[in-house]
């Protein structure tokens, strides 16, 4: 199980368009064999599939906290992280290394890692989503600069 005192995991949101449909899949085994709950918010099929879509679902749950993490997978990684990064309170982190990944929960505390099928060998992802939920951020001026990222405004 994937766990830390400071850090507990709950659930996960688990989304990908076609392009990320077989590496969600897998993912969502390498979590169950953690123990670790998720929810999919699909694709479903390896059919064509609009990413926003998907990727907007997905977002929504960490935004309300339904879910304290998102694993999105798409392609590049690029284009759910820039649809998930609209939602409040969503730190999403288009990664290609295990170092991008440790580093976005680090420094960015963030909440939801994004990273491309076509980019990333499924080793290297496996590596990823490990370091990504067991990596506690570190605070102190990270958490200030962490801070200003959310801009509220009034509608």
């Amino acid at each position: 199980m994937v766990r830390s005192a400071r850090n507990r995991i709950t659930t996960v949101a688990l989304a990908s368009d076609h392009a990320g449909y077989a590496y969600k899949e897998k993912t969502a085994k390498f979590l169950s064999a953690l123990g670790i709950s998720y929810r999919d918010y699909g694709t479903f099929t390896p059919d064509p599939v609009d990413y926003p879509d998907v990727a907007h679902s997905a977002a929504i749950a960490v935004s309300d906290g339904t879910c304290r993490f998102g694993i999105f997978i798409c392609g590049t990684g690029i284009g759910m992280s820039i649809v998930a990064n609209k939602h409040r309170d969503v730190r999403a982190a288009a990664c290609e290394s295990t170092t991008a990944a440790e580093l976005s929960r680090l420094h960015n505390n963030a909440n939801v890692l994004c990273f491309g099928e076509r980019l990333t060998s499924w080793p290297k992802a496996k590596k990823m989503i490990l370091l990504f939920l067991n990596t506690n951020p570190e605070g102190g001026r990270h958490a200030r600069r962490v801070r200003k990222i959310h801009i509220l405004t009034s509608r």
